[in-house]
């Protein structure tokens, strides 16, 4: 009788993984290409921001949006990476084209061999594009909030650096945890049995 062969099971990265840091990829930033990796990116929070493609039409409205609010970020802490299946070298044509995608200034990150968007669980493979799919990742490298939109849905910078937030947050401070909404200033909840049932 013949052995019978597996396919080995592919399960993608999901909340509470670490990111491999030995993974490398090209980004367009400040003019320029050049290889960008995980290993370089720990000790920092990292929003990782997954769009279909170059020159389209929902894709320029948050990576702007995300460019407007992008020095909030890098005050909180963070590096955003913008990522999408096209290559270093259409992110700059974009860039040189487009009025919006100008205004950016954090790494485009190009994954034509899907490896990026393949380890995350966004690609498209029929398709060869990414999913609008947003992960926030710690300086340690676990991803501690995961976001997936319809490719018709754009999503919010200003929720997205709330979640960021909240999520340094709780790193910070381990004994509490974000309610609903929350935002900085606001007042967070310490579990324990003397809370059960009073909120």
């Amino acid at each position: 009788m013949d052995e019978l062969e597996f396919e080995p099971v592919f399960a993608p990265l999901t909340i509470g993984d670490e990111v491999p840091e030995d993974l490398e990829f090209k980004v367009y930033h400040k003019g320029e290409i050049s290889e960008m990796s995980f290993k370089e990116l720990r000790g920092k929070w990292v929003v990782l921001f997954f769009y279909p493609a170059d020159f389209t039409f929902v894709c320029p409205t948050e990576l702007g949006e995300m460019a407007h609010l992008y020095e909030q970020f890098v005050e909180v802490g963070a590096e955003v990476v913008s990522v999408s299946t096209d290559t270093a070298f259409v992110h700059k044509a974009w860039h040189d084209t487009s009025e919006t995608i100008k205004t950016i200034t954090y790494p485009m990150a190009a994954d034509p061999a899907h490896e990026l968007s393949d380890l995350f669980g966004v690609l498209i493979e029929d398709e060869g594009v990414a999913r609008r799919g947003t992960f926030i990742i710690s300086p340690d490298g676990v991803i501690k909030t995961l976001e997936m939109n319809d490719d018709a849905i754009g999503r919010c910078a200003k929720e997205t650096l709330r979640k960021l937030k909240a999520a340094k947050y709780v790193g910070e401070n381990p004994t509490n945890v974000c309610p609903a909404s929350w935002d900085d200033g606001d007042e967070t909840l310490t579990p324990g049995v003397d809370l059960v049932g009073k909120i």
